[in-house]
């Protein structure tokens, strides 16, 4: 994941002065353990400002609106109790290239800031830190105690103090490129490298975008570059120190991830000479009028969409980043945690069959005892088996036998064990039965588990996000902090349309099925699942006095043998019937249904539309 880098953050915080300042504070939100939001209104409207000490995707930018529930962390609270209804009367850095804003709070608008917050945007050692008038810290993110950290402890009551000077090269317009260039090729060494050893403010995503736009290899020695390649480079270079001194700057993504500059490419790159600043201004003025694509961003087919600002890119590529994150987290948590069930449930299971293929020989332990009742004359003392003559075929049965005990004590014993088994079959029947059902109902979370194969969008983590909370529910999973998901932010349903041009709606998982077989679904539609198979419910969307032609069932056969747990098969059998004839038993778990006056039609999985 690409972190903040200093270019970025001085670009998103010369967009949120120009919009958010000054601004009200009118609540505080935090979203998770390394996010809050602060909701702030000006005369133009209200949004949200999310401020993250992630570890990697730390970031200052605007935001979605938080869900709606109860937010529980201590830190949002404290900021709350302090704020709530002042004005954000400045988004300042606290010193020239350091990733560290001041955002400072006062009465109104004019007046001394009375509570300044430190956005630290620092990779791992990143905070948000909380300070009154005096400088000293009243809460932060996480406090950091001098056991931690000798250099930098942060406590509540103390001093905050600044991160610790940078030591590296301050990047200037006014450096000749001999020096630049004696600088980065003093110690001969990857390009890439000693671009970023030497100066401040470098990372790597923008060392990697500059080199490529001055089309040179990142890899390649500094030894191997020529005058025209240093010349290209360092145009590079001061491009970029215009565009942070003149705020101006092009948001688009890149293979790697995200850039903010919008480089020129090399072929409009015109030539200038690094002393000359008149010359640097119009080289700036030139790379506007020039074409805007950068020239390392993805295709159009590509691109998820087009960003107008900082604020979106940033939002938009953090929050799919940290959400394919949970969703790979949460997906292997789930994964497992069913996995460990289902297979004690089987061991289980099989445990009463074979109690049950014990309990199957009652009958058999009963004739045994009576041939020997009848046939008592026939034994003798010390045997250890008889053999005797059935009652219908008068083939030989062998009856084994207790040598310490006679006929008739053999003969109850047989009996005491047609009784034991006979109890042990009514007993266990109902265990099995409860234990099949349980496997049967994980089963239908595990197909919905298979289905989310790779993270996509929201709603695929908003759907592992109903599952892990119906798995609570059903007190398969025990989680003390545990915390509704928000039942206000609905997911959609799988929708696609069949040849005539009807709707068919698929349930992503439990909760969607019962709501789509019972909420959703008319009397006109048509209701599918898989036979005695683990799958989603289907409905097919009728119109009344419409009909749905073969070419419509056999499409939404396809699709629902394509979301069950036979998607790799060629041919599924897939029932259909009236939702009305869709029934659940009392006390089932979700998504578990029976119905009835079904019909099959024949589902080919492999040929569902991707």
């Amino acid at each position: 994941m690409q972190p903040v880098d200093f270019t970025t953050l001085t670009a998103a915080c010369s967009e949120l002065r120009a919009q958010w300042l000054p601004a009200r504070l009118e609540q505080v939100y935090q979203r998770d353990r390394f996010t809050v939001s602060l909701a702030l209104r000006t005369m133009k409207g209200r949004g949200w400002i999310d401020l993250s000490w992630h570890p990697v995707a730390a970031r200052i930018c605007v935001g979605d609106p938080p869900p709606r529930i109860p937010d529980t962390f201590t830190f949002s609270e404290q900021l709350r109790h302090q704020l709530s209804g002042l004005a954000l009367v400045s988004i300042a850095p606290v010193a020239s290239w350091e990733r560290v804003i001041d955002l400072q709070f006062a009465k109104r608008p004019g007046e001394p800031a009375l509570w300044h917050l430190y956005a630290e945007i620092m990779g791992k050692y990143s905070n948000v830190i909380l300070t009154a008038q005096d400088n000293l810290v009243v809460t932060c993110a996480h406090q950091v105690s001098a056991k931690q950290s000798t250099v930098r402890p942060i406590q509540t009551g103390q001093p905050y103090e600044m991160p610790p000077s940078l030591t590296d090269a301050v990047p200037s317009l006014s450096e000749s490129q001999n020096r630049w260039q004696s600088r980065i090729s003093l110690v001969p060494g990857q390009l890439k490298g000693n671009l970023l050893k030497n100066y401040r403010g470098m990372s790597k995503a923008l060392v990697l975008s500059m080199i490529r736009s001055a089309s040179l290899d990142p890899e390649q020695s500094t030894d191997s570059l020529n005058p025209d390649e240093w010349q290209q480079l360092f145009q590079r270079w001061l491009y970029w120190l215009q565009c942070l001194e003149n705020s101006k700057f092009h948001p688009s993504f890149t293979p790697e991830g995200y850039t903010v500059i919008d480089w020129p490419a090399p072929d409009h790159t015109r030539e200038a000479e690094p002393q000359d600043m008149h010359s640097q201004a119009e080289l700036g003025n030139e790379s506007d009028s020039s074409s805007s694509s950068p020239v390392f961003t993805l295709s159009e087919a590509e691109k998820p969409s087009s960003f107008s600002s900082v604020q979106e890119i940033l939002n938009s590529y953090y929050t799919g980043e940290i959400n394919q994150q949970v969703f790979a987290q949460l997906r292997h948590q789930l994964t497992q945690k069913l996995n460990n069930v289902l297979a004690k449930l089987r061991l289980k299971a099989n445990t009463f069959k074979e109690r049950l293929q014990q309990s199957a020989d009652a009958d058999t332990h009963k004739s045994q005892a009576d041939l020997l009742m009848a046939n008592l004359q026939h034994w003798q003392p010390g045997m250890k088996s008889i053999s005797l003559p059935d009652f219908e075929t008068e083939k030989p049965v062998t009856i084994p036998l207790n040598v310490e005990k006679n006929a008739v004590q053999n003969a109850q014993a047989i009996y005491k064990k047609h009784q034991k088994l006979k109890r042990a079959r009514i007993a266990v029947e109902p265990l099995l039965a409860a234990v099949q059902e349980e496997i049967d109902y994980l089963e239908q979370v595990e197909v919905a588990l298979s289905v989310l194969e790779t993270y996509r969008n929201t709603q695929d983590l908003q759907t592992l996000a109903e599952i892990r909370e119906e798995l609570i529910q059903q007190k398969y999973l025990d989680v003390p902090d545990y915390r509704s998901t928000d039942k206000n932010a609905a997911i959609e349903f799988h929708r696609y349309q069949t040849p005539s041009g009807f709707e068919l709606l698929i349930g992503r998982n439990n909760r969607q099925n019962d709501q789509l077989t019972f909420r959703t679904a008319n009397d006109y539609d048509l209701w599918f699942h898989t036979l005695e198979i683990p799958g989603s419910h289907a409905l097919l969307r009728l119109k009344p006095g419409t009909v749905a032609e073969e070419t419509d069932l056999q499409f939404a056969a396809d699709m629902t043998a394509y979301y069950s747990r036979a998607r790799h098969s060629e041919q599924v059998p897939v029932v259909y019937t009236e939702p009305k004839y869709v029934y659940k038993p009392k006390g089932a778990k979700p998504g578990m249904v029976v119905y009835k006056q079904e019909r099959i039609v024949w589902g080919r999985p492999q040929q569902a539309p991707a």
